[in-house]
């Protein structure tokens, strides 16, 4: 019961959190843009000190030596609500592939307007994918790391689907390898659901996936082997 007290509690400081950290980062918009990221890094830490004191949830990240010193692309595995904010702790600072659709949540959509996302649409195909080329070339050069959910959407854990190519596309065209990354949050912070379980998430960084020479799809068929076969290891007891 206690467990469940916890999680909704915490689900409930999440909602709220959003609207009170969304107005300051907006405030802190006409200043400086690392301000507004600044304030979305605030946000993160507030609600991981909540996780910890109401769910007892925390993490740990193994293989950080691998992260490059430059800007790169990251393809992670997208399976809880946890990696969306945890990614901004993890990584430098970052812009995010993402559903147009949330451009338009009120408060939420404003910060992330600040914060240049590549706001997609899912149904555009090659021409969501070229977005992707387009718009992450730019990050990157300004020195914005790139994060990909390269499912495209949560998917259940233990479960997956073919990963989308626009990450290793991006990667490709800037002559960049792709930074695969794996977790194992979705059976803490499972998909959908309110409890949280207790317990210590394990995020694994992979080393860089090289890209020159070789074809996307090859590319994208070795990320995605390395970080389910990573995410089968990590499977918590």
């Amino acid at each position: 019961m206690r467990q469940w007290l916890g999680s909704i509690f915490f689900t409930l400081c999440l909602f709220v959190s959003v609207p009170f950290y969304g107005t300051v980062a907006l405030l802190a918009a006409p200043l400086r843009r690392p301000w507004t990221y600044g304030v979305a890094v605030a946000w993160v830490d507030s609600m991981f000190w909540l996780l910890r004191r109401l769910c007892g949830l925390d993490y740990r990240v193994e293989g950080l030596e691998h992260l490059p010193k430059r800007s790169s692309i990251v393809l992670m595995k997208h399976s809880s609500a946890w990696e969306t904010l945890a990614q901004i702790k993890i990584f430098p600072r970052q812009t995010w592939v993402l559903k147009r659709e949330l451009m338009w949540v009120p408060i939420l959509g404003w910060v992330l307007w600040v914060l240049s996302p590549i706001a997609i649409d899912r149904r555009g195909g090659g021409a969501a994918v070229q977005q992707v080329v387009d718009q992450g070339r730019e990050r990157l050069m300004a020195g914005v790391w790139v994060m990909v959910f390269p499912e495209g959407t949560r998917m259940p854990a233990g479960q997956t689907r073919r990963y989308g190519l626009s990450g290793v596309l991006l990667a490709s065209a800037m002559g960049l390898p792709v930074i695969p990354v794996a977790h194992n949050a979705g059976y803490y912070w499972p998909r959908r659901g309110w409890l949280k379980r207790p317990g210590t998430i394990r995020v694994v960084i992979g080393a860089p996936i090289e890209t020159r020479g070789v074809e996307p799809r090859v590319v994208n068929e070795q990320a995605q082997r390395w970080v389910e076969d990573t995410l089968a290891r990590i499977v918590p007891s």
